[in-house]
């Protein structure tokens, strides 16, 4: 529970930060940033808030607050025909249900994905281009209601890659890297996870008394492609709509089962400190095995199988721009 206060305050006190924005700024943020060269930081934080109450309510329910942080930051950089690239985008998110004893704490979202590409002018918008990313989370993940086993942690899983090839750049909406050569690493922190083989690792070797003799590894490496994908753009007055798509194979272990990540944030401004936004993202991973309930009947699968993964998150509350 001080893990996820801490974290939630963190992500208050970069927002309170944030709203110290002077009319100079604005006007800045308006210039085509294409045009001018060094150093450019921006980004956007949000907090949102929901609560339902009950009191000898008929139709049943439960008590619950739901409070949902996150961050997106960039720092880009130009001069001459080199560019360089920086994101960072946090997110956390909690709901709590429930009164007295019958409390319990679940986890929503939680995030950290930072990518850094460094590019040098080829030719027109073509640039030479190489890229590093790095994501983790911040906290514990369980697959609720079941909140005894611990399936996901800090690092656990973390993924570093690094990627060299060719950036598409026509304009600051739009961007397309395509790295032939590609080193992916997953790291699995937690050894209760590595032992169970967790996220494509190597699993350890157990006895025939089920002892381990072997622990599992902690870090899996692969070599491969890499297509990453972003747009974004106004659609309308104060609608905003933005996409990120990476593709990645696996050229010495089924190549043909591509890894894929997309996702999708369309946000509305009401005003100058509230939004509304729309978030999704849509993951598959080849290494990563699902278990479900494929029967809906509380009883989950014997046999866990490779499954497309969606998250879907829609929020209404305080944002401020920087």
């Amino acid at each position: 529970m001080k893990k996820i206060t801490l974290i939630l305050l963190l992500f208050i006190s970069a927002g309170l930060a944030s709203a110290q924005v002077t009319d100079g700024e604005e006007t800045l943020k308006k210039l085509n940033t294409d045009s001018i060269y060094g150093w450019h930081f921006g980004g956007v934080a949000a907090l949102n808030f929901s609560q339902t109450a009950l009191k000898n309510w008929s139709a049943g329910g439960l008590n619950s607050i739901a409070l949902n942080a996150m961050s997106s930051m960039y720092g880009n950089y130009r001069k001459g025909k080199s560019t360089w690239d920086n994101t960072l985008d946090l997110g956390f998110g909690i709901l709590r249900q429930g009164k007295n004893d019958a409390v319990s704490i679940l986890k929503t979202d939680d995030k950290i994905d930072f990518a850094s590409k460094y590019g040098r002018q080829a030719y027109k918008n073509f640039y030479y281009a190489g890229l590093l990313n790095f994501k983790t989370q911040f906290a514990e993940g369980y697959n609720y209601p079941n909140d005894s086993v611990i399936i996901s942690d800090f690092l656990a899983p973390a993924y570093l890659l690094g990627a060299i090839g060719m950036d598409y750049k026509p304009s600051s909406n739009f961007t397309l890297f395509l790295a032939p050569l590609t080193a992916k690493i997953t790291m699995v922190g937690n050894q209760d996870l590595a032992d169970a083989g967790a996220f494509g690792v190597e699993p350890a070797v157990l006895s025939d008394a089920g002892v381990v003799t072997t622990p599992g590894e902690n870090i899996r490496y692969e070599v491969g492609g890499y297509l990453k994908a972003m747009y974004k753009a106004e659609l309308m007055k104060n609608v905003a709509f933005q996409v990120k798509a990476d593709f990645f194979s696996n050229y010495l272990h089924n190549p043909q089962n591509i890894d894929v990540n997309v996702e999708a944030l369309l946000s509305m401004k009401v005003n100058k400190y509230i939004t509304a936004s729309i978030a999704t993202q849509l993951l598959y991973d080849d290494d990563i095995d699902i278990v479900v309930d494929r029967n809906n009947d509380g009883v989950m699968d014997a046999m866990p199988s490779k499954r497309l993964q969606i998250k879907e998150i829609l929020a209404i509350g305080l944002s401020v721009q920087f």
